[in-house]
C-alpha cells in the first residue's frame, strides 16, 4: 500500500528520533566516564547530519526538491558541532550550568542526565519536522519561498559563525574586560541564539512551499524560540553569567539588548 505524504513524514520523524536516541545513549555513557555532560550539546547538533542523510536515502521526491535544504541542514549541523567540540564541550572542564545540575542532583545525577540526554534526542526528532516535508511532498511554489528560505538559513549560519568567532577572539585577548561586548555582542547579549532562531526560521519559510504538509515546519522555529527565551537557552546562561561576573554582567544587561541585535543604550 502506498503511504500518504503525512504517513511518510511521521515515519521520517520517528526515524530521526531513533537515530538521535542511539547517539545520545552512546554519549551519555561517555559522560559517565568523563563527568562532562556538555557533550549532550555536541550530540544534539551533530545528530541532524545523520538524520538528514537518512531522510535523503528514504526520499520520494527528486534531489532538486530536497537537496538545497538538506545541504543547509548539514552545513549548520557540522559547523555548530565542530564549534562546540573546539570550545571544549566534549572534553575538559564541565560547563557551569551542567556542573551546577550535577551538584544539585547528587547521587541521582546519572539517571537524571540519562533522561536529559534522551529528551534532547526527542527534541531532534520533533525538530526534524522543520525540514521533512521536501523529502516526501512536491512543492507548490515557483521556487521563491524555497530560495528565500535557503537564503535566510545561510545568512543565519554566517551570522552565528561570526558571533562565535568574535567571542573566541575576545577570550584570547589578555586585555579583555569581564564581559564580551565586542562586535555583535555589543548589540545583543546572545547573538548566537538570535541567529540560531533565524536559521530555523529559514527552514520554516522553505517548508511553506510545501503547504499544507509543509506548515508543520513552523513548529521548529516556534520550539527553538520558546526554548531559547524560556527554557534551556538565555535563562540558565544569564543566571550563570550573573553568578560568575556579578555587577559587570548586570551592567551589560542594562545596556545591551537581550536577543534581537539593537544599538546599545548609553551608559549612565
Amino acid at each position: 500500500m502506498q503511504l500518504t505524504p503525512w504517513s511518510q513524514l511521521v515515519a521520517l520523524v520517528a526515524t530521526a528520533w531513533a537515530v538521535a536516541a542511539a547517539l545520545q545513549l552512546a554519549l551519555w555513557a561517555v559522560q559517565q566516564r568523563t563527568r562532562n555532560a556538555g557533550i549532550v550539546d555536541v550530540g544534539w547538533a551533530l545528530a541532524f547530519t545523520p538524520v538528514v542523510a537518512v531522510f535523503a536515502w528514504r526520499a520520494s521526491t527528486p534531489i532538486s526538491v530536497w537537496g538545497p535544504i538538506a545541504a543547509a541542514v548539514a552545513v549548520w549541523s557540522l559547523r555548530l558541532g565542530g564549534y562546540l567540540i573546539a570550545r571544549g564541550a566534549a572534553g575538559g572542564h564541565e560547563e557551569g550550568r551542567y556542573a551546577d545540575l550535577r551538584r544539585r542532583w547528587g547521587d541521582r545525577a546519572p539517571r537524571r542526565f540519562f533522561v536529559f540526554f534522551q529528551a534532547q534526542a526527542a527534541l531532534v526528532g520533533l525538530l526534524s519536522v522543520a525540514f521533512a516535508a521536501p523529502f516526501v511532498a512536491a512543492p507548490r511554489d515557483a521556487g521563491l519561498l524555497r530560495a528565500a528560505g535557503v537564503a535566510i538559513a545561510i545568512l543565519a549560519i554566517a551570522g552565528e559563525a561570526i558571533a562565535d568567532a568574535q567571542l573566541a577572539r575576545w577570550k584570547r585577548d589578555p586585555a579583555r574586560g569581564a564581559v564580551c561586548d565586542v562586535g555583535l555582542w555589543g548589540w545583543s547579549r546572545h547573538p548566537n541564539y538570535f541567529f540560531e532562531w533565524c536559521y530555523w526560521l529559514g527552514l520554516a519559510v522553505y517548508g511553506l512551499a510545501f503547504a499544507p504538509l509543509g506548515l508543520v515546519a513552523l513548529a521548529g522555529q516556534a520550539i527553538i524560540l520558546a526554548s531559547i527565551l524560556g527554557v534551556t537557552g538565555i535563562p540558565p546562561t544569564e543566571a550563570q553569567a550573573v553568578r560568575s561576573k556579578g555587577d559587570a554582567y548586570r551592567a551589560y544587561q542594562r545596556r545591551v539588548s537581550k536577543f534581537v541585535p539593537w544599538p546599545p543604550r548609553r551608559s549612565a
